[in-house]
């Protein structure tokens, strides 16, 4: 969050600003999904992106290391849910969905 106040680069940012609605496939009821942020900023050709941005572990966001584990199974199924409906929304408004993992984040270290 530091990063995000501190870079000139991030013209408006907020966490969990917006609520989507989405089905619970595993409850069957209608919830909401909140992302973890809202970012806007402008891109090395000053062009403005707006993106909602999901942080997740990669055991929850990659098929292939969610495993046995059932908790991470259950995670995947309804994050799959929550994910589509993100980018339905996100397409209606114009905007980005991005899902970053600790892979994304530490990439750089």
């Amino acid at each position: 969050m530091n990063f995000c106040d501190n870079n000139k680069s991030v013209l408006k940012w907020a966490s969990e600003a917006i609520q989507i609605p989405y089905r619970d496939p595993l409850t069957g009821k209608q919830t909401v999904y909140v992302p973890d942020f809202f970012i806007q900023y402008a891109d090395k050709k000053n062009r403005i992106i707006t993106e909602l941005i999901e942080i997740k572990p990669a055991s929850q966001t990659i098929l292939e290391r969610v495993g046995k584990n059932k908790y991470n199974q259950a995670q995947f199924v309804k994050n799959q849910a929550k994910w589509k409906a993100a980018n339905a929304w996100c397409q209606q408004q114009g905007l980005k969905f991005r899902i970053l993992n600790e892979n994304d984040i530490f990439s750089q270290i």
